[in-house]
């Protein structure tokens, strides 16, 4: 996992299930409250834009002629 954290200007590149996060070139720490919300926001808007991109793809000519090939076959 790579998610760039504007306010924070750092990259969360783990995660644990206790919610202890390593941030690159870093070792594993406990988010503060603001940390944790900077997180979860940043993750959030990804979450989002993939969605978006998702959709775009998925709907997009190019994938629907790549399916027609493919079940013609």
């Amino acid at each position: 996992m790579r998610l760039y954290v504007e306010p924070m200007d750092a990259v969360v590149v783990d995660v644990d299930a206790a919610g202890r996060v390593r941030l690159e070139n870093e070792d594993w720490s406990e988010p503060s409250l603001q940390e944790r919300r900077a997180i979860i926001y940043a993750a959030t808007n990804e979450l989002a834009a993939l969605t978006e991109l998702l959709d775009i793809l998925d709907s997009s000519p190019a994938h629907h002629e790549d399916t027609k090939n493919t079940r013609q076959d």
